[in-house]
C-alpha cells in the first residue's frame, strides 16, 4: 500500500515545529514527509532586529535544517514553492514540482507597504538574514563615510524607522545601543546622529498597555530616538521620506537610510494559488485547514485566526506559529492513522515580551506586567524555549542567549 506523502512549505517556526513533531509521531513506513524550504537554514525571525541593527552576528540568528530533523524520516528539498495545484495535488517549485497527499503552507509573510509610493525601492525592510545583514552594512557605511568625507552630509546620519509596532520598537532598541559604539568607533558626535521613529498610528505599540507604551517611548528617548506619533508616511525618495502634515500639506525629512517595519502580509503564494484570502492571509478552519480543501493546512503568517473575544485576528507571532506546528503535525498524524476526528486551534497566550535593547524590555506574562531587567530576562528565555522547542538543549547550548544580566 502506498505511503501517504505530507509536504511541508517553509521551514520557519511553524514549518520546522510541524515536521519535528511529525517525524516522532509517525513511524518510518506510515508516511514520507518532505519538507521544501528556500534557504538550507532557519533563521529566527525575532531575532533580526539585533541583525539589522549590529548587535547581533547574523549568523548567530540562523541554523542548518538538517541538523535539527530527523534525516531518516524527513526529505529536505532546498527550493522556492511558485504555486500550489490543487485539482493535481502538487506543488510547483523552481527547481520542479511536488505530489502531495497532505500540504502543510508555513511560509512566513512579506512586508506589506499599503500601496505606499517609493518604498519597495527606497526603504530597507527587516524580513531575512540577507536584509538583516544589508541594513547593518549600509549603516555603518554611512558613518564611516561620514567620518571621512571634506563635506559633511548630515542625512547620513539621519535614520528614519517607519512603523512604531513590534518590530520597529525592537528595532529602535538596538539602535539606542548600537549608535553610541558607532560613534565611538568612527569619532562622531552623538548629536549629529538623528533616529525618527514615524508612526500613522494614534500610540506606539498599539495594543499593548498604556503604561507599558509610555514605559517604552521614555526609555527610549532618553536614549536620542525621536518619535513622529499619527504621522503618515506619504511618499519615500531617493533623498527620505515624505509625511503628511495636516490635511494638505506635507513635509520632507532627509535621511540616507529609511527602514519599513510597519506591516506583513501573507507569502505571495498564497494569492498565486487562488486560496480564499485577506491580504495574502488565509482565514483557516478550526481544525487549520484551508475552506474546502480537506488535505492543506494553513499556519503561521499565511494563516489568519479570529481571537472570538474581540472579533480580530491574532497578530501573526513565532508564539501562534508554533502552537500552529504542534497541531498541524498532530491532526495530520490522525488523518494518516485514519481517525477523521480532529482538534480545533485554542490559542494559549503566554505572554508578549518587547525588548528595548540587550539589556531592558516591557512585556505581560502570565497575565502581569513586567518591565526592566526582569523583562529581559524573560525576553531571553522565550527566545530560548522557542530553540529548545526546535532542536532541546544542544541547539539552545549553541544558539541560546545567556547573558541575562
Amino acid at each position: 500500500m502506498k505511503r501517504p506523502k505530507i509536504v511541508v512549505l517553509g521551514a520557519g517556526y511553524g514549518g520546522l515545529i510541524t515536521v519535528t513533531r511529525l517525524q516522532k509521531q509517525l513511524g518510518n513506513n506510515e508516511a514520507d514527509i518532505v519538507l521544501v524550504n528556500k534557504n538550507d537554514y532557519h533563521y529566527e525571525t525575532t531575532w533580526l532586529h539585533e541583525a539589522s541593527a549590529g548587535t547581533l552576528h547574523h549568523d548567530r540568528v540562523r541554523y542548518d535544517i538538517k541538523k535539527v530533523i530527523d534525516n531518516s524520516k524527513v526529505d529536505f528539498v532546498q527550493a522556492t514553492a511558485l504555486k500550489v495545484d490543487h485539482q493535481a495535488k502538487k506543488v510547483l517549485l523552481d527547481s520542479g514540482e511536488l505530489d502531495y497527499d497532505y500540504l502543510v503552507v508555513a511560509l512566513g509573510g512579506v512586508s506589506e507597504t499599503f500601496g505606499i509610493t517609493g518604498l519597495d525601492k527606497y526603504a530597507f525592510t527587516i524580513s531575512n538574514i540577507n536584509s538583516a545583514r544589508q541594513i547593518r552594512e549600509h549603516i555603518e557605511y554611512q558613518f564611516a563615510t561620514y567620518a571621512v568625507e571634506e563635506e559633511k552630509n548630515a542625512d547620513r546620519l539621519t535614520i528614519v524607522v517607519g512603523g512604531a509596532g513590534f518590530t520597529g520598537i525592537e528595532f529602535l532598541g538596538e539602535l539606542g545601543n548600537r549608535i553610541p559604539e558607532l560613534c565611538e568607533e568612527y569619532d562622531i558626535d552623538q548629536k549629529l546622529v538623528r533616529v525618527i521613529c514615524v508612526e500613522a498610528a494614534p500610540t506606539a505599540l498599539p495594543g499593548f498597555d498604556p503604561e507599558l507604551v509610555k514605559y517604552a517611548m521614555a526609555h527610549l528617548e532618553s536614549k536620542g530616538i525621536e518619535f513622529m506619533i499619527g504621522t503618515a508616511i506619504k511618499e519615500a525618495t531617493p533623498e527620505g521620506i515624505i509625511v503628511a502634515k495636516g490635511e494638505n500639506e506635507t513635509e520632507e525629512i532627509k535621511a540616507e537610510t529609511v527602514v519599513w517595519a510597519a506591516g506583513v502580509r501573507g507569502n505571495p503564494i498564497i494569492e498565486a494559488s487562488e486560496f480564499e484570502n485577506m491580504r495574502g492571509r488565509v482565514k483557516v478552519e478550526k481544525d487549520l485547514r484551508a475552506p474546502n480543501l480537506s488535505d492543506v493546512f494553513v499556519i503561521g503568517d499565511c494563516s489568519l485566526v479570529i481571537n472570538e473575544e474581540i472579533n480580530r485576528p491574532y497578530p501573526p507571532t513565532a508564539q501562534i506559529a508554533m502552537q500552529q506546528g504542534e497541531l498541524a503535525a498532530s491532526n495530520i498524524a490522525k488523518l494518516v492513522k485514519g481517525n477523521t476526528n480532529l482538534d480545533s486551534f485554542v490559542f494559549d497566550n503566554k505572554g508578549t515580551v518587547c525588548s528595548l535593547g540587550d539589556d531592558d524590555a516591557i512585556g505581560v506574562v502570565f497575565g502581569k506586567k513586567v518591565t526592566g531587567t526582569k523583562a529581559s530576562f524573560m525576553k531571553k528565555m522565550i527566545d530560548n524555549r522557542a530553540l529548545f522547542m526546535v532542536g532541546g538543549v544542544p541547539l539552545t547550548m549553541k544558539k541560546g542567549k545567556f547573558n541575562f544580566f
